[in-house]
């Protein structure tokens, strides 16, 4: 009994230090699932239930590895509806093998060095006219810009993303939710 007793104890307590850890984090709820700060992009993307293409993708490519590194990373993270919206039969095309190359520079397209918050860019932005431009970690380039109380996204094709979701704060940089699929 006193074992069991104890047991119980432990087991509340460590609920308790849990609880009280997840509660000192500011958390942002994606995907249905809370992203903690103190986790890297990885950690945090294989939760929500909104990204699960993504997290594919980036297994498929071979980026989960970089992706858990030290960074800061910005990512400019496409939901699974997003990737619902490229050409049917494009996504399939992409995670298979002969297609690593592709995919890797189109998610890559996606991943901005540096921690990048939209205070960060909104300062950018103010700079430059109103619209921040960033060099991707593919090479490329995106621009970013405010509208309507709303963060968009440009890509080099003319495609336009709207941030939904932003500053969702990584150990190893920042995540913005994005609802289309950017193309370089």
């Amino acid at each position: 009994m006193k074992k069991l007793r104890t047991l119980m104890l432990a087991a509340a307590s460590l609920l308790m230090l849990h609880t009280a850890n997840a509660q000192k984090e500011k958390t942002v709820e994606v995907g249905g699932a809370p992203m903690y700060p103190s986790k890297n992009i990885v950690e945090n993307a294989v939760n929500s239930k909104d990204h699960t293409t993504l997290v594919a993708a980036v297994k498929a490519a071979g980026l989960v590895e970089t992706l858990q590194g030290p960074g800061p990373f910005t990512v400019f993270a496409p939901t699974n509806a997003a990737f619902d919206r490229l050409p049917a039969g494009t996504v399939e095309s992409l995670v298979k093998p002969e297609n690593k190359a592709k995919l890797t520079g189109i998610l890559t397209y996606h991943v901005v060095a540096g921690k990048l918050d939209s205070k960060t860019l909104e300062k950018w932005a103010a700079k430059n006219n109103g619209t921040a431009e960033l060099k991707t970690v593919a090479g490329g380039k995106l621009w970013v810009m405010k509208k309507d109380g709303k963060w968009w996204v440009k890509d080099e094709k003319g495609g336009v993303a709207e941030i939904t979701i932003p500053n969702v704060y990584q150990s190893n940089g920042v995540i913005h939710v994005i609802d289309h699929v950017l193309m370089p």
